[in-house]
């Protein structure tokens, strides 16, 4: 699994300072390049953009697929992290109060795949899932 090659993801922000403010200070990530309507973020060693996109008035509700027993939102993104980085990520998220739309937990305990994961939105509402396994190896396992 080593020199995985960085992912890029541009999505919309309704409020590009909130969204600065949270992408920065609650998950941490550096900020890069940035213009009047985007900015830059390394996401863990990945190009993460927002763009700022006014708030439609009939904006959509999170579609929901149901996954192990859970609403899952789709879409969403995030990254997989080594199992100590995912404790300590929903540490840092508990303090800041963020709100989960599945809380942290084992998904698939004891099947192959198992993993922590947790989802939570971002001020625009976008779903992000982070995830870790203990044994990498059963990152595709079927």
């Amino acid at each position: 699994m080593n020199n995985i090659q960085p992912f890029h993801i541009a999505i919309p922000v309704y409020d590009l300072e909130a969204a600065r403010k949270f992408y920065r200070e609650v998950l941490e990530c550096p900020e890069g390049r940035s213009d009047t309507l985007w900015i830059d973020f390394n996401l863990y060693g990945h190009q993460l953009v927002i763009h700022h996109k006014p708030k439609p008035a009939d904006a959509p509700e999170l579609h929901h697929n149901p996954v192990d027993g859970h609403d899952v939102p789709i879409p969403h993104y995030g990254v997989v992290l080594e199992w100590d980085a995912w404790h300590e990520l929903e540490a840092k998220l508990r303090k800041h109060d963020i709100q989960f739309v599945i809380e942290p937990g084992i998904r698939f305990k004891g099947k192959p795949g198992e993993q922590a994961t947790m989802f939570f939105l971002d001020p625009s509402g976008n779903a992000l899932e982070f995830k870790a396994f203990k044994d990498i190896g059963q990152l595709f396992a079927v």
